[in-house]
């Protein structure tokens, strides 16, 4: 596969992953929708700061999609999976769909990454030049 191609895909994952994170995740949480609180409360959150939340997925989203500071924008967002994925161990969410679901968008967002960023293949050199 040619490095555009690679860096094209890695373009397009790596939309995917912005587009999910701010219509699913953002909007509802700085929108005030009812849904984000529920979903909180639901997961044993009651008095979450669902704003503070979705204020520091906007600026991980965003720190990822700018090159320049992509790979700090994946690492902080990661750090925010992980959050999510325990806080659904703890509410005792089934596995497959709600528990591992961070682990599916940190793995898109990681190859999407890696494929769009040459710098970063170096350091994570997963596919071949």
């Amino acid at each position: 596969m040619s490095q555009t191609t690679q860096i094209r895909i890695g373009w397009g994952l790596s939309a995917l992953f912005t587009f999910f994170m701010l219509g699913a995740s953002v909007a509802p949480k700085l929108l005030g929708m009812p849904v984000a609180q529920q979903t909180m409360a639901a997961l044993g959150w009651p008095d979450a700061p669902v704003i503070l939340i979705g204020c520091l997925e906007l600026v991980c989203t965003l720190l990822f999609i700018f090159p320049p500071t992509g790979l700090l924008g994946a690492v902080l967002m990661m750090a925010i999976l992980g959050g999510a994925i325990t806080t659904q161990l703890r509410a005792g969410s089934p596995l497959a769909s709600h528990t591992l679901f961070g682990i599916y968008l940190g793995v898109l967002m990681w190859v999407g990454l890696v494929l769009r960023d040459p710098r970063v293949r170096t350091v994570f050199p997963l596919i071949s030049r």
